[in-house]
C-alpha cells in the first residue's frame, strides 16, 4: 500500500463553531493543508504564501495582480476576470496583506469548485508573469498624449493608481506612518501595497525573483472549508500542482522587532486640501505588544483593548470621545493582531499640533487610573461576553463565513502559531476568565503592556495643503529627468511598447481554454427562507427559524410617518444617535455598559424602497435592531423597548460628540468609496428615491452633516437639535410597527418579542404612506447634468446615470443583464486595462429605476466618460456573441443566488417582501433573467441609454479636473 500524499497531523472538533478542524502535511513538499469540515455546501478554498517585502515597491501586491494574468495551462491574458464571468462563485478575489498573499474563492456548485481550483492553483504556482502584464498591472511609462511627439511622459499602471487612491485618505497616511514607526526594522516598516513614489523602482526581474523565492509549496498553506472531504481536495492538489515540486528550505520568517529603550515622539505631515487644514491634526499613541499567535497572550490583548475601548463608557474611549483636544477618536484606535507581533493604538483627530503633549498626558492619566483602581468586574464580564458572542456568530454576505474562518486562522498559521488555537478560542477564554477573577489582573496588564512598555510611539500628523503639489512636482521632475536621458530610439521604444500593450489588450483570447459552467448548471430554484406570520402581543410580527448557533435577532420595524422636511433631513442623524445616548433614565455611560453586557450591539437604520411599478412611490421603514446570545434575548428585548421609548436626547454633550464622530466617518468614506458617492450624485436628479438617498447618504448628505456639526458648536443649536430628534421619536411612536424575530426556538422568542411590543405600542396605529416632500435641492431643483465634487483624492471616481424603469417592467431583467455584459465586453478592458483605473462597471438599480456606469480609482476623467459612451455604441453596432450573453446572465444569477448567513438571509427576505420583492416575485424575476436575449440587450440599450438622457458626476481633486479639456462643462461643488 502506497504512502499517503498528505500525512494527517490531527483532527479536533470545535463545538462553538460547529466544525471539525483537520490538519495535514504534504509528504513530498511540506505544504500544509487545513480543512474545516462543515455541513455547508458553500465550499471555500484558498492558497496562501508568507510574502515578506523588503521595501515599499509593492512587489507582493503587483505579483498578486500579475499572477492572475495567465498561467501555464491557461495562457490567456486575463483568466481571473474571465473566470468571474464563467462561474457561479459566491466569492472570488486575491489579497495582499502586510506579510502574506492569499488567493481565495467560494462556490456552492461542485463543478464550479473544480473549475476554479484548476485556475487558482495554476495561477499561484505556474504563472506566466509576462512583462507586458507587469507593465499593465504594475507600472509603465507612456506619453500623456499618444502619438504627440511633444507630449510629456506619465506613469500608468493599475496598482500604481490603486495605491494613489488607497493612500489618499488622511487616516491611511497616518496609519501607515504609525506602523512604520512601531516596526522600524522588520517588514511591517514598509508599505506592502506599494508607495506610489517607490512603485516605479520595481523591475520585472525583481518581480519574477520574488515569485521564485516565495511562491513554492514549501512556503504554502492550503485551506478548505465545507462539505467536500479533505481527501478529494488533496488528490486535486497533487494532480494539479504539488506533484511537480520537491521540498525546499525557504526561510522568509519574520524576526521579533528590536525594542526601543525609551518612548519616541514624531511630528510629520499628511497630504490635504486647502479646505481641510483647520483643526485637522491627528494625534496617535501606539505600543508594540507580544506575539499575536500566542493564544493566551492574544486573548489578554483582546481583553485589555476591550476594557479600554469597547464602548462609550469604557475609560479610554470615554476620554477620547469627550476631550476638547479633538473632535473624534481616531478610527485607528484599538488592537491590531494582523502582524506577527500585535500593536495597540489610540488617538484623536480634528485637533491642533500644539495639543500633542496634552493628548499624551490625557492617555497616560487614564491608564494610570486603570492601573491604580482597576475596572469593575461587570466591565470585564461584558468584554468576555463580547468575545464569546463574536466566536459564536455566523456571519456571511459579501465575504462567506467559511472564508472568514479560514482567514482568521491564516495569519497565526503563517507566523508559525497554532491554527487550531486561533479558531477554537474556548480553552484560552476559560483561562482568561480565571485570570480575570483576580482584581489585580487588569492593572498588571495595563502596567506591563502599556505604561511600563518603552516601545511606545507618539505620532502627530498635521495637514499640509502644499504636499500634494510637491509630490506631483517631484513625479513630473522624475519623469522629465527620465525623458532628458532618453534618445530618440528610447522614445520610439516607449511608443512601441505602448502600441504593443494596446494591441495585446485589444486581442481576443480563446476562452475555450478555460473551464466553465453554463446556464444548464444553474439550479432550477432559488432557495429562500420562509417566514411565519405571528402576533407578538399587540404588534404583528414575522418569525424565521434559522441555524444561528445560539444567537437571537430582534428588530422593531416602524413605518416612516409623514415628516416635515427639516425632520426628514435629520433621520440619518437620528439613527446615529438613538442607540448611543442614554435610555430609561440612565445616562449614556450606563446604557452603553448595559448593551455591552447583554447584547451584541444595537443599531438603527433606514430602509427605503420603491413600488415595483412606480419608482416615485416610496415606502420607508425605520429599523431598530439588536442581537444577543439566546440566553440574553429577554434583556435584548428590554433594551430595545427602552431605546425606542425613552432615548436621552437631553445629553447635549453626547449629541455633540456623536455628530462629530459621524462627520469624521463620513469624510473618510469619500476617498474610500468615491464611486458610490459619484453614482449617487449622478443619479440624484432622476427621481425622488435617488434624491432622498443623495440627501441622506451622498455628497450632499455629507455636506449637510458637516454644516450640522459646525452649527452645533453653539449651545442653543444643540438644544434645538435635541428638540428635533425628540420630535422624530414622537412621530415614530405613533406609527404602525412590526416585530421581526430570527432564532432557533419560537417559544422564548415569542415571549420576549411580545413583551417588547407591549412596551412600545398598543397596535392601533394605522399604516400611512411614506410621501416625503423633496429637500430644497432635490430632483427637480438639480439643474446641472454634470457635477464635479472636489476632494483630496489623488485619483478620480466617475459616474454616469440614465433614467430607466421599475423592477416590474418587462425590460428590467434585460437592463440587469446589460450591466455585466458591458463590463465584460468593453469597460474592463477600456477603463481598467488600458485606462489604468482600478475598476469599472455598469448596472441597473431597481429601487431608483436607473442605469449607471462608474469607475473606481481612475487616473482619467474625460477619457472615461468617452468610454462610457463607446460601450453603448459597441452594444448597438458591434459584434455580439452568445457566449458573452451567457457570461452576463451567469453573473446576475450568481448575485441573485449568493447566500448570506442564516440570519442575514432571513432578514433580507423579510425586507424584500416588505418592499414588494416577495419570494414569488424574486423567482419570476430570476426566470426572466435566464430568458434575456442579445436582441433584448441591443433594444434596451437603444431605448434607455441615449446620450442626451445622461447625468454625469465625478469625485476628484481640483488639479485633476483642471487638466481635463471638458473642465468647463462641470458644475464644481465642495463639501
Amino acid at each position: 500500500m502506497s504512502a499517503p500524499l498528505f500525512e494527517p497531523v490531527r483532527r479536533a472538533r470545535i463545538e462553538s463553531l460547529n466544525i471539525a478542524f483537520e490538519e495535514y502535511a504534504h509528504a513530498a513538499t511540506g505544504a500544509r493543508h487545513f480543512h474545516l469540515d462543515a455541513e455547508d455546501d458553500n465550499n471555500a478554498f484558498l492558497v496562501a504564501f508568507l510574502t515578506v517585502p523588503r521595501d515599499s515597491t509593492g512587489v507582493a501586491h503587483i505579483l498578486e495582480h500579475t499572477s492572475l494574468c495567465g498561467s501555464r495551462r491557461f495562457p490567456v491574458r486575463d483568466p481571473f476576470f474571465m473566470m468571474i464571468r464563467r462561474s457561479l462563485n459566491t466569492f472570488m478575489n486575491a489579497f495582499t496583506a502586510s506579510d502574506w498573499t492569499a488567493y481565495p474563492f467560494a462556490t456552492r456548485n461542485r463543478k464550479d469548485f473544480d473549475n476554479l481550483l484548476q485556475v487558482y492553483l495554476d495561477a499561484a504556482f505556474f504563472p506566466r508573469l509576462d512583462e507586458m502584464d507587469f507593465a499593465q498591472e504594475g507600472h509603465r511609462i507612456e506619453r500623456a498624449r499618444p502619438g504627440d511627439p511633444d507630449s510629456e511622459l506619465v506613469y500608468k499602471g493599475v496598482v500604481f493608481n490603486e495605491m494613489k487612491g488607497a493612500m489618499s485618505p488622511p487616516v491611511a497616511q497616518v496609519g501607515q506612518r504609525l506602523q512604520s514607526l512601531l516596526f522600524p526594522t522588520v517588514t511591517y516598516h514598509h508599505n506592502s501595497g506599494g508607495d506610489p513614489s517607490e512603485i516605479p523602482s520595481l523591475t520585472w526581474e525583481m518581480l519574477r525573483d520574488f515569485h521564485a523565492r516565495q511562491y513554492h509549496p514549501s512556503n504554502a498553506v492550503l485551506m478548505t472549508y465545507g462539505d467536500l472531504p479533505a481527501a478529494r481536495h488533496q488528490e486535486a492538489f497533487e494532480r494539479l500542482a504539488l506533484s511537480q515540486f520537491e521540498r525546499r528550505e525557504i526561510d522568509v520568517s519574520i524576526p521579533d522587532e528590536r525594542r526601543y529603550a525609551e518612548p519616541r515622539q514624531t511630528f510629520d505631515r499628511y497630504a490635504a486640501s486647502e479646505a481641510e487644514t483647520a483643526a485637522r491634526t491627528h494625534h496617535l499613541m501606539g505600543w508594540l505588544l507580544g506575539r499575536a499567535g500566542d493564544p493566551e497572550e492574544a486573548m489578554r490583548a483582546r481583553l485589555l483593548a476591550g476594557v479600554l475601548l469597547e464602548h462609550g463608557g469604557s475609560p479610554l474611549r470615554r476620554a477620547l470621545e469627550t476631550t476638547d483636544l479633538g473632535t473624534a477618536p481616531s478610527e485607528l484606535s484599538g488592537l491590531d493582531d494582523s502582524t506577527r507581533e500585535a500593536t495597540f493604538s489610540c488617538g484623536i483627530e480634528g485637533s491642533e499640533t500644539e495639543h500633542a503633549d496634552a493628548f499624551e498626558t490625557l492617555v497616560l492619566s487614564v491608564l494610570d487610573d486603570v492601573a491604580r483602581d482597576g475596572v469593575p468586574r461587570e466591565e470585564l464580564d461584558s468584554v468576555l461576553h463580547q468575545m464569546e458572542l463574536g466566536q459564536r456568530e455566523i456571519t456571511g454576505g459579501g465575504f462567506p463565513y467559511g472564508l472568514r474562518l479560514m482567514v482568521r486562522g491564516l495569519g497565526p498559521i503563517l507566523h508559525g502559531a497554532d491554527g487550531l488555537a486561533a479558531l477554537d478560542i474556548d480553552p484560552a477564554l476559560e483561562t482568561l476568565r480565571a485570570e480575570a477573577a483576580d482584581p489585580g489582573f487588569i492593572p498588571r496588564l495595563v502596567r506591563d503592556r502599556l505604561l511600563d512598555n518603552p516601545h511606545r510611539v507618539r505620532l502627530t500628523m498635521t495637514p499640509d495643503p502644499e504636499l500634494p503639489g510637491r509630490r506631483a512636482a517631484e513625479e513630473r521632475e522624475r519623469l522629465e529627468g527620465i525623458r532628458g536621458r532618453m534618445s530618440e530610439i528610447d522614445l520610439a521604444s516607449v511608443d512601441e511598447a505602448a502600441a504593443a500593450l494596446k494591441a495585446r489588450q485589444e486581442a481576443e483570447d480563446d476562452p475555450s481554454i478555460l473551464p466553465k459552467v453554463g446556464v444548464e448548471d444553474v439550479p432550477e430554484d432559488l432557495a429562500i427562507p420562509e417566514g411565519r406570520e405571528v402576533s407578538f402581543g399587540p404588534a404583528p410580527g414575522t418569525w424565521f427559524s434559522a441555524g444561528t448557533n445560539g444567537l437571537s435577532y430582534l428588530q422593531v420595524v416602524v413605518d416612516l410617518p409623514p415628516l416635515a422636511p427639516e425632520l426628514l433631513a435629520l433621520l440619518p442623524a437620528f439613527c446615529d444617535c438613538v442607540t448611543e445616548v442614554g435610555s430609561a433614565g440612565r445616562d449614556y455611560l450606563a446604557t452603553q455598559a448595559r448593551q455591552s453586557a447583554v447584547t451584541g450591539g444595537l443599531g438603527a437604520s433606514l430602509s427605503v424602497g420603491t413600488s415595483q411599478r412606480d419608482v416615485e412611490r416610496l415606502q420607508g421603514l425605520f429599523v431598530l435592531s439588536g442581537k444577543a446570545l439566546t440566553r440574553n434575548q429577554g434583556a435584548l428585548a428590554e433594551l430595545l423597548a427602552e431605546t425606542f421609548a425613552s432615548p436621552r436626547f437631553d445629553e447635549a454633550g453626547r449629541l455633540r460628540e456623536l455628530v462629530a464622530q459621524a462627520r469624521a466617518q463620513a469624510e473618510a468614506h469619500v476617498t474610500r468609496s468615491g464611486h458610490v458617492l459619484a453614482i449617487s450624485a449622478a443619479t440624484a436628479g432622476l427621481g425622488r428615491y435617488a434624491a432622498l438617498e443623495e440627501d441622506w447618504h451622498g455628497m450632499r448628505g455629507i455636506r449637510s452633516l458637516k454644516s450640522l456639526d459646525d452649527a452645533l458648536a453653539e449651545d442653543d443649536a444643540v438644544a434645538g437639535f435635541a428638540t428635533r430628534l425628540d420630535a422624530i421619536r414622537e412621530a415614530l411612536g405613533t406609527s404602525r410597527m412590526e416585530i421581526l424575530a430570527v432564532g432557533e426556538t419560537l417559544e422564548p422568542a415569542t415571549e420576549c418579542a411580545g413583551a417588547l411590543a407591549r412596551s412600545i405600542t398598543d397596535g392601533a396605529a394605522p399604516s400611512v404612506p411614506f410621501d416625503p416632500d423633496p429637500a430644497p435641492d432635490a430632483a427637480q431643483d438639480r439643474g446641472a447634468s454634470r457635477e464635479a465634487w472636489l476632494t483630496t483624492s489623488e485619483v478620480s471616481f466617475c459616474a454616469r446615470a440614465f433614467p430607466a424603469v421599475p423592477q416590474a417592467h418587462p425590460d428590467a431583467p434585460a437592463l440587469r443583464v446589460l450591466g455585466p455584459y458591458l463590463r465584460n465586453t468593453f469597460l474592463h478592458r477600456a477603463i481598467r486595462e488600458q485606462g489604468g483605473a482600478y475598476g469599472a462597471g455598469a448596472g441597473y438599480s431597481a429601487d431608483s429605476g436607473t442605469f449607471r456606469f462608474f469607475s473606481y480609482r481612475d487616473p482619467r476623467i474625460a477619457g472615461t466618460f468617452d468610454d462610457f459612451e463607446a460601450a453603448v455604441r459597441q452594444v448597438l453596432d458591434g459584434p455580439r456573441q452568445a457566449a458573452h450573453l451567457e457570461e452576463a446572465i451567469l453573473g446576475v444569477i450568481s448575485d441573485l443566488d449568493r447566500p448570506s448567513s442564516p440570519a442575514g438571509q432571513a432578514i433580507g427576505t423579510y425586507f424584500g417582501t416588505r418592499h414588494g420583492r416577495d419570494p414569488a416575485q424574486r423567482r419570476r424575476y430570476r426566470q426572466a433573467v435566464l430568458r434575456v436575449t442579445l436582441d433584448d440587450l441591443r433594444r434596451v440599450a437603444a431605448e434607455y441609454l441615449a446620450p442626451g438622457r445622461a447625468r454625469d458626476a465625478v469625485v476628484t481633486r481640483e488639479n485633476l479636473l483642471d487638466r481635463e479639456p471638458e473642465r468647463e462643462g462641470f458644475e464644481t461643488l465642495r463639501l
